[in-house]
């Protein structure tokens, strides 16, 4: 479908899983970043701007940073220290920063990037879905030439905030509302899968022998992801959610997808930011998302092996 490289806006809130998907996109052959627009999320906007800027710097990724929107839609923003730290990025000293924000809103940029782009342009969304929410309101004409919107976010099982509801999701129920029903094409990758993808001591050790700058960004980050994922969740791994969509861009084979009617909830009531992905068809309702439902552990953690090899 793609001769050349896939043109991608990559939209994040830096966040440990986050940098690696930076990382991943960054300096792949299949992947044109034209730029990273940021969101509050993991951290306030300050935070995962600064995160998102050393990353760049400290990778050489030298693309347009775009400070988006800094809170969600109506909620109020709760960011997530017990996993990413008070940085949003804790576990690496990056030297001082010498490169500064693109002079645009990221809103803007999304907009602008898209309209004027002679290709289709594919959104990825790591954090919550604002700033996309907000271009797509702010100028609808981008829909034409939005190829499709992939999403690390949302769960047709349990959530890992509330009971119903993961975190990017339900940091901005209704941005994620307004993309899931804006009839572009969604492709969701959530709970179900990532949790499958655990960074076990023995991915860190094998990403580790790679022996680069990415490696051992990728080493010392995930040591700290992980003590924060046990002391907060209990679990012997954390569960690297964000690269998952770019793996995807770079190996589709990476996971399967069902085609579903998904519904956001926008509630306000217990399951406030669930996914309701209709699996089974009960509702007979037009079909709206493409959701991952099962994922090759193996061929991901090749695809982030040869990501971090692109350092070399």
């Amino acid at each position: 479908r793609f001769m050349n490289k896939r043109n991608i806006i990559l939209d994040c809130d830096p966040g440990h899983d986050d940098a690696i998907a930076i990382m991943l996109a960054g300096k792949s052959d299949l992947i044109n970043l034209l730029g990273i627009t940021v969101v509050g999320g993991n951290q306030t906007l300050e935070k995962t701007g600064r995160n998102t800027l050393n990353l760049c710097q400290y990778l050489d990724i030298d693309v347009p940073v775009c400070l988006g929107s800094a809170n969600p839609l109506v909620k109020i923003l709760e960011v997530c220290p017990q996993i990413h730290g008070e940085s949003g990025l804790d576990g690496f000293d990056f030297p001082d920063l010498t490169i500064d924000y693109h002079n645009q809103n990221g809103i803007n940029f999304i907009v602008e990037t898209i309209l004027k782009s002679k290709e289709k342009v594919t959104v990825v969304t790591t954090g919550p879905m604002t700033n996309l929410a907000l271009a797509i309101r702010l100028e609808p004409k981008i829909m034409d030439n939005i190829d499709e919107v992939l999403l690390m976010g949302g769960s047709y099982t349990n959530g890992n905030v509330t009971p119903a509801a993961e975190f990017n999701i339900y940091s901005d129920p209704e941005a994620a509302f307004i993309v899931f029903n804006s009839g572009l094409p969604v492709k969701m990758f959530g709970l179900d899968v990532t949790r499958k993808v655990m960074v076990y001591e023995s991915v860190i050790e094998r990403m580790e022998k790679l022996n680069n700058k990415a490696s051992l960004l990728f080493s010392k980050l995930m040591k700290v992801f992980n003590e924060n994922q046990y002391r907060t969740f209990g679990l012997e791994a954390g569960p690297l959610h964000d690269p998952l969509p770019i793996a995807y861009l770079l190996d589709e084979s990476v996971v399967e997808l069902s085609w579903v009617h998904c519904d956001i909830d926008i509630s306000r009531g217990d399951s406030y930011g669930r996914t309701n992905c209709d699996i089974f068809d009960y509702m007979k309702l037009p079909k709206n998302t493409f959701v991952a439902t099962k994922v090759d552990v193996n061929k991901y953690w090749d695809i982030i092996e040869q990501g971090i090899k692109n350092y070399n």
